[in-house]
């Protein structure tokens, strides 16, 4: 033990820049993400902020049970895997093929400008982004437009609730295609440039290189990220969506984030009812997550843990 003690000493002494580096790190993810978790019991309690989280009466699945029973559950979660799956189908693709794209680019100033255009919408506010979505999807805007060019009907899209998930998951796609590509051009970076080399020697073309070699190696880097997007497939963040939605379109908009932020504070202050649904989605992601890790690990070798 002492020895060990030892040896942890020397090396914080030896490599206290690089921990002090990682404290901030590790700092946010106790304070954010594992502390919060000690109120996830209020989710088994009828919480009273006058009685603190362990002086309120315990109520075990009551919260859980009216969840399922009630008329917004299949509703929300109806549209928040299909938000996700839709979001994961058109948007876990385009920065690959996007990476891929910029990764033929000879130019360097052009390659520049196309990735500076490219990443410039995810430093956008999302209010300001959502302002431009009404904007542009309301009467008279660019989207009706061009509609009304080809011959349809001005109307106020993101009031018809056909429309809202269209619009939602491209406008989600735009905004994160660019920032979404640097990882895959960080992986593309590490290629062995005489396996290229190596290729052309055989007579390989420039599709048949992507096909053979930088595909190839894109594979672990591909397969994480798509574990850690199945991950979160149940999890759709409540801001854009609170932004862009309204009563008309809550049939194909409502999602569980968006529901608990209504039921919780917007509405009332139904802090168990709400934490439970949160845990309810939070439990799914994780049977997601160990499912799609598993199987990513059985077929492919690539793996979190």
């Amino acid at each position: 033990m002492g020895n060990s003690i030892r040896v942890l000493t020397n090396d914080l002494k030896k490599n206290r820049a690089i921990y002090l580096m990682v404290l901030p790190v590790v700092l946010y993810f106790f304070i954010f993400k594992y502390f919060p978790m000690y109120g996830a019991v209020i989710a088994f309690k009828d919480f009273s902020p006058a009685k603190g989280i362990w002086g309120s009466d315990w109520v075990g699945f009551v919260h859980f049970k009216d969840f399922f029973q009630s008329y917004y559950f299949l509703r929300v979660l109806r549209n928040t895997f299909l938000i996700s799956f839709y979001q994961l189908v058109f948007g876990f693709p385009a920065p690959i093929i996007l990476a891929l794209l910029l990764n033929e680019i000879r130019q360097k100033l052009f390659k520049s400008i196309i990735q500076t255009v490219s990443y410039l919408p995810h430093f956008i506010s999302i209010v300001v982004i959502s302002g431009l979505i009404i904007d542009f999807t309301n009467r008279g805007g660019i989207a009706n437009s061009i509609i009304t060019f080809f011959g349809g009907q001005d109307t106020a899209l993101l009031n018809d609730a056909g429309n809202f998930r269209s619009i939602f998951v491209s406008t989600s796609v735009w905004q994160e295609l660019g920032w979404s590509s640097i990882i895959y051009l960080a992986a593309l970076s590490g290629i062995n440039p005489e396996l290229y080399e190596a290729s052309r020697v055989d007579g390989a073309g420039r599709f048949r290189q992507i096909w053979s070699v930088t595909l190839p190696g894109l594979i672990p880097t591909i397969m994480i990220l798509l574990i850690l997007r199945i991950g979160g497939l149940m999890e759709v963040g409540f801001e854009k969506i609170v932004l862009l939605y309204n009563p008309n379109t809550y049939e194909t908009a409502d999602v569980i984030s968006s529901f608990v932020y209504r039921e919780g504070l917007a509405q009332g202050n139904d802090y168990s009812y709400t934490t439970a649904v949160g845990l309810f989605q939070s439990m799914i992601n994780f049977i997601l997550l160990i499912s799609a890790n598993s199987i990513s690990r059985r077929f492919s070798g690539s793996r979190l843990w």
